[in-house]
């Protein structure tokens, strides 16, 4: 909220009044207001391997996050520039792969990957388009610059908890939202169902929403999504391929499916085709898919391009696709596979956080500077056993925001991701973002499984006075 100096940011002045008038007891009071909020509307996420039960409710700070919309238009354009070369990159590499034969990306680091599906080998998608949906994980360093720290190609989650902390913001601060002109965001899934639409050339096509089922840790947004775009949630028992075409089981008979947002990973889509023991996927999907007769979004596949040990690579296709410059930074990388950057790890592991390149929701990571000798010293031979499974970074001194404790204002570090809907028609961002917060003192871990929050993130153009 504030300047190097001390001085209150501009864009903060009428959030800061607004909460000098307010009591730490009233600041608190509505804090547990969203929680209620949150479990009333059963807005919950799935803990794996947690003995106190599966579902929480995620933690809400009353204070938002504030964008000026030129800081956003940072963000925005940044992150469509990096889909856009993202998918360029899966196009190639499922065809001519002249980016590997022009050895910009070692050829073994892509073709061996375990993301990486011979069934879409020369497999043509609408528009070159196969992440549909993505998330890029933004932080800001001490400067105020802004750098990726991953993208998320594969099924990204959290827009729902976007959309619930607006819906929140202004029932608990109508007041100060009015302070502001906010850029809306609820207009997403409207504009995701339009990203759906345009993925197929089908006049008024049916959309469905592919949940692996209640268990899973983001079910509430598949069932808040299918809600908001009025289109069916289904499970594998409620589709059916026959004669290379998928079908969605009704009450009024059967209907043509032919959009497929699947909710669940490439391993389980289909039985036939990956994993032989999923039941959550849809026998003789995937041969449905290669006839064109449905599509899949986000496209199988996809997750050879969001993986961690590919990240470092990202900002040579911009320039080799786009002929672009980065409009985002990336965090300075070492990968673990190469010798001499492995070297370097082993010799500054207090100084790095270790990261599984495979790994979400901030399992499998060590933070050098807060991890113990024996933590150290177990990461030090995963890395000599199997180093090509992860990656380093340096400890970033990630910015921060001000969330309301037991023992009044602290600050916590952030993170925000942005949501970009790509079409062959449009690339779309919707002005804010999902900001997690790290609820713990000095934590860096922001993932809702390892006990972070969210904020509301207020993207703003004009401010006027608070009477």
């Amino acid at each position: 909220m504030r300047h190097k100096d001390g001085t209150i940011r501009e864009e903060f002045v009428q959030v800061e009044k607004w909460l000098s008038e307010k009591s730490l007891a009233e600041i608190e009071q509505l804090n547990n207001a969203a929680k209620e909020h949150f479990i009333y509307e059963g807005i919950t996420f799935t803990v794996y391997n947690d003995t106190e039960g599966t579902e929480r409710t995620i933690p809400f700070d009353i204070v938002p996050r504030i964008l000026e919309k030129k800081q956003w238009d940072i963000v925005s354009d940044g992150s469509k520039q990096r889909v856009k070369a993202l998918n360029a990159f899966l196009h190639d590499i499922y065809h001519s792969q002249q980016i590997l034969k022009d050895g910009v990306i070692p050829a073994e680091q892509v073709l061996l990957h375990e993301a990486y599906q011979p069934w879409m080998l020369n497999f043509d998608v609408k528009g070159g388009i196969y992440s549909h949906i993505s998330g890029v994980d933004i932080i800001r360093d001490g400067t105020g610059e802004f750098y990726v720290l991953e993208d998320n190609l594969r099924t990204p989650s959290g827009v729902s908890y976007m959309l619930e902390c607006r819906n929140i913001s202004k029932k608990l601060m109508p007041d100060i939202c009015h302070c502001y002109e906010l850029l809306e965001i609820n207009h997403y899934p409207q504009l995701l169902k339009q990203t759906l639409i345009e993925s197929t050339d089908v006049d008024n096509p049916v959309i469905v929403i592919l949940t692996p089922g209640h268990f899973n840790s983001a079910y509430y947004e598949h069932a808040f999504l299918a809600r908001e775009m009025d289109v069916p949630l289904v499970g594998a028992h409620d589709l059916f391929v026959e004669n290379g075409k998928v079908y969605l089981k009704s009450i009024a008979g059967r209907k043509q499916v032919d959009v497929i947002y699947r909710r669940l990973d490439d391993d389980f889509l289909d039985p036939l085709a990956f994993r032989s023991d999923s039941v959550l996927g849809v026998p003789g999907l995937m041969s449905a898919y290669r006839n064109h007769s449905v599509v899949i979004a986000n496209a199988p596949g996809t997750g050879v391009a969001d993986d961690k040990s590919i990240y470092p690579y990202v900002d040579d296709m911009i320039r080799y696709y786009l002929n672009e410059q980065p409009i985002l930074k990336n965090v300075p990388t070492y990968q673990c596979r190469k010798p001499e950057e492995l070297d370097y790890v082993l010799h500054h592991l207090e100084q790095l956080v270790v990261k599984e390149a495979q790994g979400s929701g901030g399992y499998g990571m060590l933070i050098g500077p807060q991890a113990s000798p024996e933590q150290i010293e177990e990461f030090r031979q995963k890395l000599q056993y199997k180093p090509h499974l992860y990656i380093a970074q340096p400890t970033l001194a990630l910015s921060v925001s001000p969330i309301m404790t037991e023992q009044g204002f602290a600050d916590r570090h952030i993170d925000l991701r942005p949501f970009v809907l790509s079409s062959p028609k449009e690339t779309r961002v919707v002005p804010g973002g999902l900001t997690r917060v790290a609820m713990q003192e000095g934590s860096l871990v922001v993932n809702s499984s390892q006990g972070g929050g969210v904020k509301d993130t207020w993207v703003v153009q004009r401010k006027e006075t608070l009477n």
